[in-house]
């Protein structure tokens, strides 16, 4: 595996996430709470093997570990075709996908003989009324059928991500443990950011990483870290992973991902790619580097490793720390603002 480049806070470039699309069939509150939105352009969207282009130029500069995101990227037809060639670079560790589970129980099998690692699936409630509130879908048993048949399929572990907003569904932390218990998947709780298209986001909705382990704790005893094998509520430097994972005493794991009251951006090895091929060094990056442009306009692989390698080495991004000292803070953008640049959203670069 070729050294992975550094940037100007010694931050290896190893984990790239890619957005295959930027539509959804959901539209949670948290993401997607508006009627309209503005799509990118057909003729703008990468091919397979534009996107399999890339991941192998980011793989020689040392990326080793790939998310596949959305929007949803389920939508994305004969997606199998894609993980087979990705999972085919010997360089690549770790082939992952997030998905919201609508479509996983028709896909699963086919992904994992295609040579997907891993599936993380999205979840934010285990109430039908409660989900059709969160998303305008009535589709909740379909997110459980999709999780059945990953784990049919071979997916071990499987991971649930559930944002916490106050006063909609902190109340399931709990149960959402013991769901993860039940089915062998790791829950892990993300407090509520103000990224993209969380155009209602305010600071008192944000369930914060004390909170959630006071609730679980309340209710199950206390839990330890894992790596370090203290008391919970004991802040350590934490490793490039953007969750921080605990065991209760029973054994039962689950994760908390504080990036709003906890920010790890010190640690963050991982860029995004958007299905129009805009690269993004941070989640809360205000531009992006065109390589769809340098790819269709004839550039060589060469020019384009070089271009990718003396950017990441000019890296300082540290978005969400620098929103986290803000006083006064509110939401990022406004709904106008995303309208006249659908790049900002999650669901367009790949959350």
């Amino acid at each position: 595996m070729p050294t992975a480049i550094q940037d100007l806070l010694q931050r290896p470039m190893r984990s790239l996430r890619v957005s295959l699309t930027d539509r959804c069939n959901l539209r949670c509150q948290y993401c997607m709470p508006e009627d309209h939105y503005v799509w990118l352009p057909r003729e703008d969207i990468l091919a397979f093997e534009e996107i399999a282009t890339l991941i192998e130029m980011f793989t020689n500069l040392g990326v080793e570990r790939v998310r596949l995101t959305g929007g949803e990227p389920l939508l994305r037809h004969d997606l199998k075709r894609l993980v087979r060639m990705i999972s085919g670079m010997g360089r690549i560790r770790d082939l992952s996908l997030t998905t919201n589970g609508l479509l996983l129980a028709r896909h699963a099998r086919t992904l994992r003989e295609a040579g997907l690692h891993r599936i993380t699936i999205s979840l934010d409630t285990l109430r039908a009324s409660r989900f059709y509130g969160l998303t305008r879908s009535p589709m909740h048993q379909a997110v459980l059928d999709g999780l059945r048949a990953a784990r049919e399929a071979g997916f071990d572990p499987i991971k649930i991500n559930s944002v916490i907003v106050r006063g909609v569904n902190d109340d399931e932390i709990p149960h959402l443990i013991e769901f993860g218990r039940q089915t062998g998947a790791i829950v892990r709780f993300i407090e509520y950011m103000d990224v993209g298209g969380a155009t209602r986001w305010t600071p008192d909705k944000v369930v914060t990483r004390a909170e959630m382990l006071a609730i679980i704790e309340r209710a199950f005893g206390l839990c330890s870290l894992v790596a370090q094998g203290g008391d919970a509520r004991t802040t350590d430097v934490r490793s490039r992973a953007p969750a921080e994972e605990f065991v209760l005493r029973d054994g039962t794991m689950f994760g908390i991902i504080s990036s709003t009251t906890q920010p790890f951006c010190r640690s963050c090895d991982r860029s995004r790619l958007t299905t129009d091929g805009l690269w993004f060094l941070c989640l809360y990056a205000a531009s992006g580097v065109d390589l769809k442009k340098l790819l269709r306009g004839g550039v060589t692989r060469e020019a384009m490793e070089r271009v990718i390698r003396e950017t990441w080495e000019r890296r300082e991004d540290r978005g969400a720390e620098a929103r986290s000292e803000m006083s006064g803070r509110g939401i990022l953008f406004s709904v106008e603002a995303l309208r006249n640049n659908p790049h900002q959203e999650m669901h367009t670069r790949g959350g």
